[in-house]
């Protein structure tokens, strides 16, 4: 039977499926949220950058190995330690800042609003730097991030958009803000493939967390600035083809099953022409009358 266990995620609940599981979450919660947290919060406050970039880099690896989490790397040789660069990875969960913390670059993150309410996770977004947007404000959210990026490369750091901006599923569409980051600020695109981590913590969804969790993390090569543009769409095709193609399976988007989250802005991509289709069905349905 699951045991029911109270994790400092604004007072969210997981299962964790027997014992030793139950075990190994109430180890992770003590390096995600005891003594590690509160140094990264003094060294985001202290200002200096690379001492918080070295303990965030400890940090997920502490993490990943306490929760059990097998990565499974491809492409970490196209990085370029001493580049700056727009990198926009895929988006499953929470996770994913844990695999994306394995890169060999100083990362700031654009980062839903919402979550810097967190009474755990706020106080390290703020005190770190990362960039609060608001997913529902359109041309200011867009604002917020090429400001973001412009103070990160000037500090000589990447910036992580989750072209996605949402964990729905594969399906989501990508937004076209992180490309045109790209461009404008004229910095390269660094595509990453993650596959697996919903499995990790399937919040919003559903409570249930575990271990000895496998995750697909792959870098696609880096795309010049000028050859942005005429990338994204390729882009999107090539990597959730990889996604679905790896031998991990990715998130699915099931409204029947996770909510059609109507209050939420996002697009199906139209790669998945039948589900595109139910959700435009049910827009059309919930509309108000004008």
């Amino acid at each position: 039977m699951a045991r029911s266990l109270a994790v400092p995620f604004a007072g969210e609940r997981v299962t964790a499926a027997g014992p030793l599981t139950w075990l190994r979450l109430t180890a992770a919660g003590a390096v995600l949220f005891g003594p590690a947290r509160a140094a990264l919060i003094r060294a985001g406050r202290s200002g200096n950058r690379r001492r918080l970039h070295t303990l965030e880099r400890a940090w997920a690896g502490a993490a990943s190995r306490a929760l059990g989490i097998h990565i499974d790397t491809i492409g970490f040789e196209l990085v370029d330690p001493s580049e700056r660069y727009v990198v926009t990875p895929l988006h499953e969960g929470f996770a994913d800042a844990l695999c994306l913390l394995r890169l060999p670059l100083d990362l700031t993150f654009a980062t839903r609003d919402e979550l810097f309410d967190w009474h755990t996770l706020g106080p390290y977004l703020e005190a770190s730097g990362q960039v609060k947007v608001s997913t529902n404000d359109g041309a200011a959210a867009y604002r917020a991030m090429y400001r973001g990026a412009e103070r990160a490369f000037a500090a000589g750091e990447s910036f992580v958009v989750f072209p996605q901006g949402t964990i729905l599923g594969i399906e989501a569409a990508f937004w076209p803000g992180a490309f045109r980051l790209a461009e404008r600020l004229g910095r390269p695109l660094l595509p990453v493939v993650i596959a697996g981590t919903h499995r990790v913590w399937e919040h919003p969804y559903g409570p249930a967390a575990r271990t000895g969790i496998r995750v697909h993390v792959e870098v696609l090569p880096p795309i010049a600035p000028h050859r942005v543009a005429d990338a994204a769409a390729t882009l999107e095709r090539d990597m959730k083809q990889r996604a679905l193609s790896s031998d991990i399976e990715p998130r699915r988007f099931e409204p029947d099953r996770d909510g059609w989250w109507d209050d939420y802005p996002y697009e199906i991509d139209s790669d998945f022409p039948e589900l595109a289709d139910r959700v435009a069905e049910h827009r059309s349905r919930v509309a108000p009358s004008s």
